[in-house]
Order: C-alpha cells, then sequence, then structure tokens
C-alpha cells in the first residue's frame, strides 16, 4: 500500500481546509436567506409607527406587529430544526423559503391589523423552520476544521449585516410607503429560491420518511411549550404578573410532558442525551446572554434617539449603521483569531468588549454628540463579530451529522428566546425608573436605569463562557 509523502498530505490538507468554488456558490444563496431575514426583522421595527398611523392599530395591537414575528419564530424553532434532520434539509428550506415569499407579500397587502399580525406569525414560523435548515446544510456539507469555520462566520456575519442595513433600508422604504418594507423580500427571496433550486444538491436521507415515524407527540408538547414560553415573556410587560406566570407555568408543564414523551418513543424529536453536551449549553446560554444584551440596549438607543433626541427613523439607522462592521470583520478578521485562539477564547474577548461597549453608553447625556457615542457604535460591531459566529461553531462542532439540524435550532432557539427576554427586561426597568413629570430628564433616567440590563447580561456571559474555558484548560492539563 502506497502513503502519501509529505508534500502530498500537506497539499491534501490544503485543499481541504479550502471551499470549493460550488461551495462558495451554495454559502452565497445560503447567505442570502439569512441575511433576508435579519434585514426583514430590522426593516419592520422601523417602520411600525408608520404601520400605526394608516392602519390605525392600538399600541398593544401594534407591538404584535414584531411580537407575532418572534413568537412563530421562537416557538417553532425547534421543530423546524429536527424537521430539517428527518425530512430534508434541503426540502425544508426550499419549502419554507416559498411560504416566507406568500406571506411577507401578504402582510404588505393588509389592510387591517390583525391581517398583517398574522401574515407576521406564518413569516416568522417559515424563518423557523428555514434558518436551520440552512445553518445545517453548511455545517453538514463543510467538515470540521478551518473551511467549515470560515463558512459558518461569513454565514453569521452576513445575517447581522443585514440586520444593520435593515435599519436604514427600512427608513427608506418607509419614507416611500412603509408596504414596501414587505414587498421588498418577496423580490429578493424569490431570486435566492430560484438559485437555491439549482445550487442546492439533493441529499441522501437514511432515517424514515414516514409520518409514522415522527414524533408527533413530542412536536406538539415542545412547541406548545416554547409557544407559550415565548408569548409570557413577550407579554410580560403590557399584562398583570398573574397572566405572565399562568402562561410560564403552562409552558413548565408541556415542557415535564414532552421529557417523558422523549423518553419513551424509539425516534425522538430530540434526543435530550444531546442536553449533556458541556459546550452546547455554554453556547446556548451565552447566545440568550448576548442577544438580549444587545436588543435589550438597541431598543434603549431608538428610543433615546427617536422620543428624546427627535430623530427620524433613517437618521436613527444611519447613525447605527457603524455598528455593522462586524459584517466585515466576521469573515476577515474573526477566522485567524478563532484559528490562533480557538473559539471560546475569541467569544470571551469579544463578550468583554461588550461589558466595554455598554458600560460606556450608561453615562448618556441628554444633549450627547454623535462623536460620544460612536465608540459604544464602533465596538458593539467588533463585540458581535467575535461571539456571533464563534459561538455558532461551538454549538454544532462535534454534533453528529443527523443532529446538525437540532443543534442549529437549539441554538437559535436560543438567539431569539434571548431577544425577547431582553426586550422585555429593559422595557420593564424603563418604565418602572420612569417618572410621572415625563421631563427631559426624568426620560433619560430611565434610559440609564434600563442601560444596567445589557451590561449585567454580558458580564454573566463572560462568567459562564469563562467557566467553560477553564474546563478546557484543565482537561489539557490533567495527568
Amino acid at each position: 500500500m502506497t502513503s502519501l509523502s509529505s508534500p502530498d498530505k500537506t497539499a491534501v490538507a490544503a485543499k481541504a481546509e479550502r471551499i470549493s468554488g460550488r461551495g462558495w456558490a451554495i454559502l452565497l444563496v445560503l447567505c442570502g436567506a439569512i441575511f433576508l431575514e435579519g434585514i426583514d426583522i430590522s426593516m419592520v421595527g422601523v417602520a411600525v409607527p408608520s404601520i400605526r398611523a394608516e392602519l390605525g392599530m392600538s399600541t398593544s395591537a401594534l407591538q404584535w406587529v414584531v411580537g407575532a414575528y418572534v413568537l412563530g419564530y421562537g416557538g417553532f424553532m425547534l421543530l423546524g430544526g429536527r424537521a430539517a434532520d428527518l425530512l430534508g434539509r434541503r426540502r425544508m428550506f426550499l419549502l419554507w423559503l416559498g411560504v416566507f415569499i406568500v406571506f411577507s407579500g401578504l402582510g404588505g397587502f393588509a389592510t387591517e391589523g390583525w391581517m398583517l399580525i398574522t401574515a407576521r406569525f406564518v413569516t416568522g414560523i417559515a424563518a423557523a423552520f428555514m434558518a436551520p435548515a440552512g445553518l445545517s446544510i453548511i455545517t453538514t456539507r463543510f467538515p470540521e476544521g478551518p473551511a467549515r469555520n470560515r463558512a459558518v462566520l461569513v454565514y453569521a456575519g452576513t445575517g447581522a449585516a443585514g440586520f444593520t442595513l435593515g435599519l436604514v433600508v427600512g427608513g427608506v422604504l418607509t419614507e416611500i410607503d412603509w408596504r414596501w418594507v414587505f414587498f421588498a423580500p418577496v423580490a429578493m427571496a424569490a431570486v435566492i429560491l430560484v438559485a437555491a433550486i439549482r445550487l442546492i444538491p439533493e441529499e441522501p436521507r437514511s432515517l424514515p420518511r414516514t409520518l409514522q415515524s415522527f414524533d408527533l407527540a413530542g412536536a406538539f408538547t415542545a412547541t406548545s411549550a416554547m409557544l407559550l414560553l415565548v408569548f409570557a415573556v413577550v407579554r410580560a410587560p403590557d399584562v398583570s404578573i398573574t397572566s405572565t406566570v399562568v402562561a410560564a407555568l403552562a409552558s413548565s408543564i408541556f415542557f415535564l410532558v414532552f421529557v417523558a414523551v422523549e423518553k419513551r418513543v424509539p425516534e425522538p424529536l430530540i434526543r435530550l442525551g444531546i442536553l449533556r453536551s458541556g459546550p452546547l449549553l455554554r453556547a446556548n446560554v451565552s447566545a440568550i446572554l448576548f442577544s438580549g444584551s444587545f436588543m435589550g440596549f438597541q431598543f434603549i438607543l431608538v428610543l433615546y434617539l427617536q422620543e428624546l433626541r427627535e430623530w427620524s427613523p433613517l437618521q436613527t439607522g444611519l447613525a447605527m449603521l457603524v455598528s455593522g462592521g462586524d459584517a466585515i470583520l466576521a469573515p476577515t478578521l474573526t477566522p485567524v483569531l478563532v484559528n490562533r485562539f480557538g473559539n471560546v477564547r475569541v467569544v470571551l474577548g469579544g463578550l468583554l468588549i461588550g461589558v466595554v461597549a455598554y458600560g460606556l453608553f450608561v453615562r448618556v447625556q441628554v444633549d450627547w454628540t454623535y462623536a460620544a457615542m460612536l465608540p459604544t457604535m464602533v465596538l458593539i460591531g467588533v463585540s458581535f463579530a467575535m461571539v456571533y459566529g464563534p459561538l455558532t461553531i461551538a454549538a454544532t462542532d462535534g454534533i453528529v451529522e443527523n443532529e446538525q439540524g437540532l443543534a442549529s435550532a437549539l441554538l437559535y432557539t436560543s438567539w431569539q428566546f434571548g431577544t425577547a427576554l431582553g426586550l422585555a427586561v429593559v422595557t420593564a426597568v424603563q418604565v418602572a425608573a420612569l417618572e410621572s413629570s415625563g421631563s427631559a430628564e426624568g426620560l433619560l433616567e430611565s434610559y440609564r436605569a434600563a442601560l444596567v440590563v445589557p451590561v449585567v447580561a454580558v458580564l454573566a456571559a463572560v462568567v459562564v463562557t469563562g467557566f467553560g474555558l477553564r474546563r478546557r484548560v484543565g482537561e489539557v492539563t490533567a495527568p
């Protein structure tokens, strides 16, 4: 038997670390989808005041334009990820991208508030099936190592860029007509769908295809539990504590039933053993804390700029554009840092930068110039570039191929739940700290109180990540 010489081995290893031309083409399509998801979320947030003006929606109904999407996304994510593993990643990606196109378009045609809310809910469900399918296509197509790391970091950076650019694009489209916030993604998604059909290859499936083999009881109880949990968090600032507790208790009951079901069925929706993975659990907890801090900070920042400083939506989006530097750093600098220092150290560094970024803004003043805000905006982009992608790698490394969709769904669920939790907590703190006088100084003090929440959340994520780093060092040095 002939063995490879050292130069030959080096050439083979180098080839394995590169992404092929077709690989880049597939990655481009999947990046388009995650960019679409990011831009869709942020554009709608900017358009909310214009939507209220035309459809005559109350404040409580209006918040469901955003809340319904989060509810559908977070509630169906686990089901979506496992469906990708069992029913085919390509099939789920294409099918739900089509659903996304239809209901995004219907949202643009809405003439009543309930029509728009329904369309947003179904659009969120579509994203819940589409997003983990797309990520699991990447993590199964590219083997673990530099090639997969680069692909995941490019993918993560593209999603973050979509969210940031959506703030600006949403402001521009809203100036024309808020309905274009829903029509524009339809055109983009249609192009992605055509390209995906041509480029994403069919995949062999060894798992059963029959409906009888699908864990319907697990799917129902898990989805019900997640829907109730996200509902409780999203509605917490607007309803009594009793209603929130009741929804949370109902969610807990469904979770307990779900665990009992999964222990009994031969082919569970979620193999409970996957939750014993320390790196996966730490990545998901850190994702909850980091996404909650990011979205909570952004929410308070938008209120500060538009309510206190009276900036327009377009001015607000442009001001936050610099934080989109992660779209450049994630595929360029972050892979170098990951290869040099490893995922955990890079995540820890990014979290510490986040602490500094949010901490700087706690001292915000009524008349702050943009130059005073700029350090926080820049550091947020750096922090996101160092945390988002490496956390995604950490949550999917070492997971067997037929559970990559599940691992991806768990991570996306954590991001969405963190988003809902962060918004609920900062809203509750801001409202509690708000003085009845309604003065500018009183409003500013309420913002400062709420801005402490992102700092505390990121510090907690530092502790979780640091614990993982300590365990890893201990494993390496142990005799």
